[in-house]
């Protein structure tokens, strides 16, 4: 409706397109006539307002168990369509599941520099007593390699450690190829199998290096030498820096750590093996390195979802282990810090979030988890083709690895490295190393969880703020992004 305004005198009017509607006022309108014009309006405005509620209601108490089905069915068919949808939107291509990542064309580069000199090493030698685990024995052995290269003094094959929290027994030629270490490396340092006879009662300048030393550290070391023929090492972890070596130095750590300690031949033998195996399950499998043994959970004071006579149990083996310095660990700050490995459940539901069939092979790369199938039925009843060494092994392959602790890891190392897909529950030595040789290798796929992440999520969907399904998928996934 066009209108025009028109004034003539004191008086107006509003005029419509048809002149049958037209009005006129041929004078102002008095106050109460707007008032009465205004309450009664209002009043014929809560009249409609009730009449349309009560409809409604009426509607709703009389409506039939049919009328009521029909909107129901609609609603859920409604969900469950927008459901499917998101979920096919979600739906994660194979080969980001399971392709390495891109690699920048970055590769390795561990030859020697055009600079580079071999260590002489002749009348003196470095004594070593490597301690740890695996992982960090591997490590320690490597930087050991490099330090006997600045010093220029022969290095005697390392003792491992029998006293450590796994009391294992092995030597280095039960744990790796003593030959094949000593032959790789000879083009950059000398490696005595043992000290000569007339050095063995020699005092010897016993020294605890300093932790993350640098090339000077060591230069000065030398000064040693004028008084002893023999420096023992007693610990060998953490005794070199990560940063600001030269460039050949590092590139020894990684000779010695990816080509000379290779493990010795029964265990590379079983490893090929049960990796073969594994291969003819289903082509393709995760190695998921479950961080939930007795030993982690104390260490880290972690106790989210343990029995109260389980956390217990913790608390008194991290007291009565005198090495652990820390005795008194707040568990869900250590969680809320993301501190704490995953347990087998929210593993399941991390794995399924990031698109996993239910069919996908696991290895588990662990040694006994704590509580057994009581906290494992979480993760197998979403994942039930759950692999353990135990199982993909004979009785007989695995008795002569029986009470060796480092040597059973040795297979798990194996095994990861050789995964499609390695994923570790908690960063500690083991998913370090791992991941290292894995980049090494070809940049193969590791998938670090964001714990402290994904705690956050976890106690949303634990509160009902959040549901298991697309969108949780999808804030699990865009956490997870860089893959």
């Amino acid at each position: 409706m066009v209108q025009n305004h028109h004034h003539r005198g004191g008086g107006s009017y509003y005029k419509g397109s048809s002149s049958s509607t037209a009005i006129f006022f041929s004078k102002r309108p008095s106050f109460l006539s707007i008032t009465l014009y205004i309450i009664l309006l209002f009043a014929f405005s809560i009249f409609i307002f009730l009449v349309k509620t009560s409809i409604n209601i009426l509607d709703v108490d009389n409506g039939t168990d049919g009328q009521r089905t029909v909107f129901t069915e609609h609603s859920q068919s409604q969900s469950q369509s927008q459901s499917q949808s998101e979920l096919e939107s979600l739906e994660i291509p194979d080969e980001q599941l399971w392709d390495p990542p891109f690699s920048y064309g970055l590769h390795p580069c561990v030859k020697p520099t055009s600079k580079y000199r071999a260590a002489q090493g002749s009348d003196r030698y470095i004594t070593v007593k490597s301690n740890g685990g695996l992982n960090q024995m591997r490590t320690g052995i490597a930087d050991m390699v490099a330090v006997a290269h600045i010093v220029n003094a022969t290095l005697v094959v390392p003792q491992l450690d029998k006293r450590s929290f796994w009391k294992d027994s092995s030597t280095f030629s039960d744990m790796f190829d003593e030959v094949h270490f000593i032959k790789t490396l000879q083009g950059d340092l000398r490696i005595a199998k043992e000290l000569p006879k007339e050095l063995e009662s020699v005092p010897r300048a016993r020294k605890h290096f300093t932790s993350w030393s640098g090339v000077g550290y060591y230069e000065e070391m030398t000064q040693l030498f004028k008084e002893y023929q023999v420096i023992h090492v007693a610990k060998s972890d953490s005794r070199l820096a990560n940063n600001d070596l030269p460039l050949d130095i590092q590139r020894l750590r990684c000779r010695a750590l990816y080509y000379a300690l290779r493990f010795s031949p029964p265990i590379e033998i079983l490893g090929e093996k049960l990796v073969e195996r594994l291969r003819s399950l289903g082509g393709r499998y995760i190695a998921l390195h479950l961080r939930y043994e007795k030993d982690m959970l104390s260490f880290t004071g972690c106790t989210y979802g343990l029995t109260d006579a389980e956390s217990k149990e913790l608390t008194i083996m991290r007291e009565n282990t005198n090495h652990w310095k820390v005795k008194k660990i707040n568990s869900t700050e250590q969680r809320i810090g993301g501190y704490c490995p995953l347990t087998p459940k929210e593993v399941g539901i991390f794995l399924q979030a990031l698109g996993y069939p239910p069919s996908t092979i696991i290895y588990i790369a662990a040694g006994e988890i704590y509580g057994g199938n009581t906290h494992l039925s979480e993760l197998m009843y979403r994942f039930p083709n759950l692999v353990f060494k135990e199982t993909l092994a004979t009785k007989e392959e695995l008795k002569a690895f029986a009470n060796h602790a480092s040597q059973t890891a040795a297979l798990d190392y194996l095994i990861s490295v050789e995964s499609d897909v390695f994923i570790p529950s908690h960063s500690g030595n083991m998913a370090r190393a791992v991941e290292g040789h894995r980049r090494f290798l070809g940049h193969r796929k590791t998938i670090t969880p964001d714990r402290r992440g994904l705690v956050e999520l976890f106690d949303k969907l634990k509160s009902g703020k959040l549901r298991e399904g697309p969108s949780f998928s999808q804030r699990v996934q865009q956490m997870h992004e860089n893959w």
